[in-house]
């Protein structure tokens, strides 16, 4: 079996609750913001579990865009790489890639849990606190292994989760390295402002890779921080990056900033000539009274765009598709998407 799209990420199990801003607080956690555990939240995680209504999601960043491209794709179109644990929580991370048609190709991990995320809702803003846990243990042999690689070699497009970074910066790296040399799209997120802070070497590392660029503002902020850009302005940021040292000079770099409910700006690198072009596309339409839940919708974003990178679209089709989808997600609890299946409709 071969598939368009290969993703690779930290596959997690979700665990999601509504709370205050109290509790918040005596994490010293922002109401927007992702984070990796430290030591003194681990009680986060049974606190949350013990909440009568909370709700268990299979997650993961990567693993939800590759859920979500899987949604606007043919059947079979999607394997998404990761590692877990043993256990009963990994059997639950592949039943919802099956029932979403992805396919899991793990590495497991026969003597560490499965990673997990704490949701913590406040009206419409998340924080996500994360515990890798096996998710950490991803190895670049795995990817390397024969009956692993052959996916890579017949893949059309690769999509790493910037979560990835904290774990396996070479199999990034030799996925890049492999769309370089044979012409095929390379995707990365930047996923969170910890990283452009705090993993920049990795980050910087394969930045040469990259084809398409998705980020949010904040993420868009955070970079521009860490790499001393005097400019708070997004676009500016944007046309920054896209005109990064390119190893493929055969496609132009393409970065592409979700702002929420405002535009979406879009900026394509020209990096032989050194010119950018700039372009703003408004989301799909959503009252605030539709909105459930924001967790997972810049995922769902970058799943709906990958889609239409996969399938041919235009560029402005495929921010179209990530754009519906995102609306899609919104008006549902956590990473997840209608059931049943809704077919895309252009704004």
């Amino acid at each position: 079996m071969t598939f368009d799209l290969l993703a690779l990420g930290n596959p997690l199990l979700d665990l999601q609750a509504d709370v205050d801003a109290e509790y918040l607080a005596k994490y010293d956690l922002k109401a927007n913001d992702a984070i990796l555990i430290e030591d003194k939240h681990k009680p986060i995680f049974d606190e949350v579990m013990a909440q009568p209504k909370v709700h268990i999601l299979a997650g993961g960043a990567a693993q939800n865009a590759a859920r979500g491209a899987q949604y606007l794709l043919p059947a079979n179109s999607v394997i998404y790489f990761g590692s877990v644990g043993q256990d009963k929580y990994a059997e639950l991370l592949t039943k919802a890639n099956d029932e979403a048609g992805v396919y899991s190709n793990y590495m497991v991990q026969k003597d560490i849990p499965t990673g997990k995320c704490a949701a913590l809702i406040t009206g419409n803003d998340r924080s996500l606190v994360t515990d890798l846990a096996a998710a950490n243990h991803y190895k670049l042999d795995h990817l390397k292994a024969p009956e692993n690689w052959k996916y890579v070699e017949e893949a059309k497009a690769f999509y790493v989760g910037g979560f990835h970074l904290t774990v396996c910066p070479p199999a990034i790296n030799a996925l890049g390295e492999h769309a370089a040399e044979t012409n095929k799209i390379f995707s990365i997120n930047l996923s969170a402002p910890f990283l452009p802070q705090f993993f920049k070497e990795p980050l910087d590392a394969s930045s040469p890779y990259w084809d398409y660029l998705i980020g949010n503002e904040s993420e868009a902020l955070a970079y521009a921080e860490s790499h001393g850009l005097d400019t708070k302005d997004i676009t500016e940021i944007a046309k920054h990056i896209a005109l990064l040292p390119k190893k493929n000079t055969k496609r132009d770099r393409v970065v592409v900033i979700t702002q929420g409910l405002d535009d979406t700006i879009v900026v394509i690198g020209d990096v032989n000539n050194k010119t950018t072009t700039v372009h703003t596309f408004p989301v799909h339409p959503i009252s605030s009274e539709d909105i459930v839940d924001s967790n997972g919708a810049g995922d769902a974003f970058a799943g709906g765009f990958l889609a239409g990178l996969v399938s041919g679209k235009p560029l402005a089709e495929s921010v179209d598709m990530g754009q519906w989808l995102a609306a899609q997600s919104l008006r549902e609890i956590g990473p997840s998407f209608p059931s049943p299946k809704k077919a895309y409709t252009s704004a």
